[in-house]
């Protein structure tokens, strides 16, 4: 609400109009957003010309206050209390979703996804688990490098102020509640602004934080938290691999306490993602040193998990490159070499299928490299597209790989303490406040598609016999003496006489594409 005061006086024989121009933010105390004062000198001596002066100002002055929005828009019906807040829906159009069945032509609905429906022995929300990432979700905006954004959601009031980050916050646990999630997983800065001061931003978390404590209830937890250390100019140079000792430090205290406010919500992992830890040239990158930096930030984060008594699992999220030329955690393998180097075994993996495929594998190659080494802990479920070739977070829509990923989910007996983030944000050309359920539903339903046909892979039992009737010359004897390390060059090279030139066998790729399309 804009306020203005708006005299006249006499000085010297001439008159002087002044206005005070003044604002309210949000819609609770009365605080000035904008506050001017001007003088205007009138030398007319009729009394005419002094109030036709007066009316062009006063036009001048309301043209000026209409072109700045209201802090509290209401293009859903909703409107401010007294205390500040958005009251009513976020989201009036949109019901409860419920699963319709596979006949279903309601785009708000689920076809695929029951949550109480058991696959395996296990119900269908605890296989996968499902989180809605914050930042994307609610702070993305449509924007790329070469355009501007393009999403205003109703709810929004152009600022980055405490006030707002609540209704952000609100609109969040509204939406988990209306899709039927249970978990959600933010960023620290994309919760909260950032203040003048560490100090001062640690207090707007903790406001934000107590709120988001209380919306959460009984029912709903973060999947996980983590520190954005990659956007601010500070971070230029990375974090824990800067060449600034003071970037280091302060990127230390941010993640404490990022690690204090996911332990205080109930978090069940934190997550370590290093986009900013690499480098754009060698030339003057001292990579061993940091590498040793990193690992012992890490190290010291381990340590101060204990000291809380945070119980959450500690998750390292592997990506090639973009915004780095080569970040340290390039993909599984090279995360799990790192990991094993500096003796860091308690951290496992959070595998973002998107990242996989920048790195040159599949995301069923990274899970199963992780699953196999004991290391997957979470899941960041979304897709790119080769034909774009950067990071672009397109949900997950391709039920092929989506059933690759649900047979190594499968295999490592679930994901708990860790689940799927819809890690994927909306196409720059999807404005509708709707279109933010209709992704998440499509997300989810083609990972539940995923599901039901990796178990029915596995209860019809062809691939796997496939599999096993491959390797097996190793179910001999010999084979068993191999794999026990039984078996030196000496013993083997005397069989290689015996037998002569070995016969190879047909690995039946084909057969193996067309019992996995079979129950697609």
């Amino acid at each position: 609400m804009w306020h203005l005061m708006v005299g006249i006086h006499q000085e010297k024989e001439r008159d002087f109009f002044f206005v005070t121009v003044g604002s309210t933010i949000g819609c609770s105390d009365f605080r000035l957003l904008f506050l001017g004062s001007v003088r205007i000198i009138v030398t007319h001596k009729s009394m005419a010309g002094r109030i036709l002066l007066l009316v062009l100002f006063m036009n001048a002055v309301f043209f000026i206050v209409n072109a700045v929005p209201e802090t509290c828009p209401a293009d859903l019906g909703g409107k401010c209390g007294e205390d500040g807040e958005w009251e009513g829906e976020f989201f009036p159009g949109v019901p409860k979703i419920k699963y319709e069945g596979p006949s279903s032509k309601n785009p708000l609905s689920y076809k695929w996804y029951n949550a109480e429906e058991v696959i395996l022995g296990k119900k269908m929300k605890d296989w996968l688990r499902f989180s809605v990432a914050f930042w994307h979700t609610f702070r993305g905006t449509g924007a790329d490098p070469f355009g501007a954004p393009t999403k205003y959601w109703p709810w929004e009031d152009g600022t980055n102020s405490i006030a707002m980050a609540k209704r952000r916050m609100r609109a969040n646990f509204e939406f988990l509640s209306k899709l039927g999630v249970d978990r959600w997983c933010f960023h620290d800065r994309d919760i909260a602004p950032d203040g003048k001061t560490l100090k001062e931003t640690n207090s707007n978390l903790d406001e934000v934080v107590a709120l988001a404590e209380e919306l959460q209830g009984d029912k709903i937890r973060p999947l996980w938290g983590t520190a954005q250390l990659f956007m601010h100019p500070r971070y230029m140079h990375g974090a824990a691999t800067s060449s600034e000792l003071g970037v280091y430090a302060y990127a230390a205290a941010q993640v404490k306490k990022a690690m204090e406010v996911t332990h205080y919500l109930g978090g069940e992992n934190y997550v370590f993602w290093g986009g900013r830890e690499g480098y754009q040239t060698l030339l003057n990158t001292d990579m061993e040193r940091e590498l040793d930096h990193m690992a012992k930030f890490l190290e010291a984060a381990a340590a101060y998990k204990k000291k809380i008594g945070f119980n959450g699992t500690l998750l390292i999220e592997p990506k090639p490159q973009e915004p780095t030329k080569h970040q340290y955690d390039w993909d599984a393998a090279t995360t799990l070499n790192f990991l094993r180097k500096y003796g860091l075994l308690e951290f496992k993996l959070n595998i973002e299928c998107n990242h996989a495929t920048l790195s040159g594998h599949s995301c069923h190659h990274d899970l199963e490299t992780a699953r196999i080494n004991g290391m997957l802990g979470n899941i960041d479920a979304n897709t790119g597209d080769p034909q774009v070739g950067w990071d672009t977070d397109q949900f997950l829509t391709d039920v092929g790989e989506a059933t690759m990923v649900m047979i190594s989910v499968i295999r490592n007996g679930g994901l708990a303490p860790g689940g799927f983030n819809f890690d994927a944000k909306l196409r720059r050309e999807s404005t509708d406040v709707e279109d933010l359920f209709i992704a998440h539903i499509s997300g989810m339903d083609t990972l539940a598609r995923g599901l039901r046909n990796a178990a029915k892979l596995i209860e019809d039992g062809s691939l796997a016999e496939l599999v096993s009737k491959r390797y097996s010359s190793f179910d001999t004897e010999l084979g068993a003496q191999i794999e026990a390390g039984k078996a030196d060059f000496e013993m083997l090279e005397k069989k290689a006489m015996e037998w002569g030139e070995p016969k190879v066998a047909s690995a039946k790729q084909e057969l193996a594409e067309m019992i996995f399309q079979s129950a697609l």
